[in-house]
């Protein structure tokens, strides 16, 4: 088994010294493998980069780049740059993007899944082929020059937050796995493991973030939880998932208690079929709470 934790910083003088710190603590604790959001500040596969290099043996990963307003050759040239600067501990995420992320960079939100498909099929042939000749209805990628980078090996998982059916549908033809979010366990077995799967051809890296704290506060983070996550249940994608797991609020799905309490919700993860899980928002408590969270983190 495999268990992660996201990272964010608050109040940070430097946002890239803080993240870094944050990295090399919860290393020290045990936790094997880091996750960085993409926001519209910082730029996830730099920051993975530069954290990797820093401590050494951590597993650097991005969840989740939209595809909406990017394309494959920079995006592959990113990612190949944080692998060669990791030594192969890169993990590339995408996602699908909104009409939200799509506003920002003037474009129409349109046809998500077709860019998908067409954002996966190129980045597949850049990093597997060291090229592309791909004419797509929404992307054309026809590097003049080689895309390939020296070091950038083993060649970089691709995941998808992907959690609808004809997303999962194309991750599984087209990528390595998903990386779902606010998705519980009954969720993940009776449907995004089922779906994915069918489509792919091998055995699919299923990376389930979950909001989790250990805390003795469990009414006040509760209340922190509530008002940090309600923002996801305004988004049709997290609804969806929020109403097959049975529940109407986001926060539900945060697991919040005790260690035995959190372990126990991260082994029901495992049993739904989930190959890795991420524990998210490990900060709605004390610095102490955060810090127990991560050593749980590091000792499953």
């Amino acid at each position: 088994m495999t268990l992660g934790i996201a990272l964010a910083a608050k109040n940070a003088d430097n946002y890239v010294d803080a993240i870094v710190a944050q990295a090399r603590s919860a290393h020290e604790l045990g936790v094997g493998a880091i996750w960085l959001g993409q926001r519209m500040d910082y730029d996830s596969p730099t920051l993975a980069a530069v954290v990797g290099r820093e401590v050494p043996g951590l597993q650097v990963g991005t969840s989740a780049i939209p595809v909406v307003g990017r394309h494959p050759l920079l995006v592959s040239a990113q990612a190949q740059t944080a692998q060669a600067a990791t030594h192969g501990r890169y993990h590339l995420g995408l996602a699908l993007g909104s009409a939200l992320v799509a506003g920002a960079f003037g474009a129409p939100f349109e046809r998500p899944i077709a860019r998908l498909r067409e954002f996966l099929t190129a980045i597949g042939q850049l990093l597997d082929e060291g090229t592309a000749d791909f004419h797509g209805e929404l992307l054309t990628v026809t590097p003049p020059l080689p895309t390939a980078l020296p070091g950038a090996q083993p060649r970089i998982p691709v995941l998808v937050a992907a959690m609808g059916p004809q997303a999962l549908r194309v991750t599984g033809e087209l990528a390595d796995g998903t990386l779902p979010y606010l998705a519980g366990p009954k969720t993940l077995s009776a449907h995004i493991v089922p779906d994915l799967t069918r489509s792919s051809s091998g055995t699919p890296r299923v990376v389930a973030f979950v909001p989790a704290v250990v805390t003795a506060d469990v009414e006040r983070v509760r209340a922190a939880a509530v008002d940090s996550l309600a923002f996801y249940e305004q988004v049709p994608s997290y609804r969806r998932v929020l109403e097959l797991e049975g529940a109407t609020r986001a926060a539900e799905l945060a697991v919040i208690g005790d260690e035995e309490t959190v372990a126990a919700a991260v082994h029901r993860y495992y049993e739904a079929g989930a190959t890795e899980v991420v524990l998210t928002s490990t900060d709605l408590g004390s610095p102490e709470d955060e810090r127990r969270t991560w050593a749980l983190a590091g000792q499953i």
